[in-house]
């Protein structure tokens, strides 16, 4: 039996590919403001690259109802099978996407104890890193070397529009674009805390961190500053709605 999962994201659309309950395969491409031809790609990579005739479909994520599928599914509760693939027994989940930043709590078996979300505003989110980023002048895959030895400096507005003008500001000040870089990881840190404080933590609880911007080494070790905490990410972190969206496929679609 194959089993697909599909995370339709603002920025990227994310595909797995269970075999008999087994990752085989796993796949990611740009969005690309096509939702729908995103998924349809990724679909077709695996029935390509596998000679797959028939295989169930589990869909989540913005888009997750475009295509016809045979099981569709809400973000949160994908993430949150996707983070007890991963990290068995987690409680903690912090996911941020390229337009929401999630936090969930977990019972330890992958079920949702508590869960809260900004999905209306970019502050907090990877395209708001991706803004500061090419407003300094370099790509938001090269982060973690471009901030390295860097003293953050203290970014103020959060909405994106004013800390764009604030980060123009600093530039013309002097301040060191790398230095200014690690302040706009440090003021997404923060109010990402705050957001994550609603669910009343156990105080020093393991948290994994899933998303695109869970790629960051730097920005794990920044947020364990003001989560007060050990942030872990595993390398199919950015995978996790799949994952999660297959794993449900997998049991109530036999």
């Amino acid at each position: 039996m194959y089993t697909i999962g599909l995370d339709s994201g603002s920025t990227t659309t994310k595909g797995v590919l269970f075999s008999n309950g087994e990752l085989l395969d796993k796949y990611l491409i740009p969005t690309a403001g096509n939702p729908k031809g995103a998924m349809s790609e990724v679909v077709e990579y695996f029935k390509q690259n596998h000679a797959i005739k028939n295989a169930k479909l589990v869909t989540t994520g913005y888009g997750r109802k475009l295509l016809p599928a045979d099981l569709v599914v809400t973000e949160i509760t994908c993430h949150s099978k996707g983070a007890e693939y991963l990290h068995p027994g987690v409680k903690q989940v912090i996911d941020i996407g390229g337009q929401d930043c999630k936090t969930i709590q977990l019972n330890g078996k992958g079920s949702v104890v508590e869960f809260n979300m900004n999905d209306r505003c970019a502050a907090g989110t990877g395209r708001f890193v991706e803004v500061m980023m090419r407003t300094l002048g370099e790509d938001i895959s090269d982060l973690d070397h471009f901030v390295q030895g860097a003293e953050p400096v203290t970014i103020n507005s959060m909405c994106t529009v004013f800390a764009e003008s604030e980060v123009i500001s600093l530039i013309s000040k002097g301040e060191a674009r790398e230095d200014i870089a690690l302040g706009v990881l440090h003021s997404i840190a923060q109010r990402i805390s705050g957001q994550y404080s609603k669910l009343r933590p156990v105080r020093g609880e393991e948290v994994l961190f899933t998303g695109g911007l869970s790629k960051s080494e730097t920005f794990a070790k920044v947020l364990e500053q003001y989560v007060a905490a050990p942030v872990k990410s595993d390398e199919l972190s950015q995978y996790a709605g799949a994952i999660g969206a297959a794993q449900i496929g997998i049991k109530k679609l036999k």
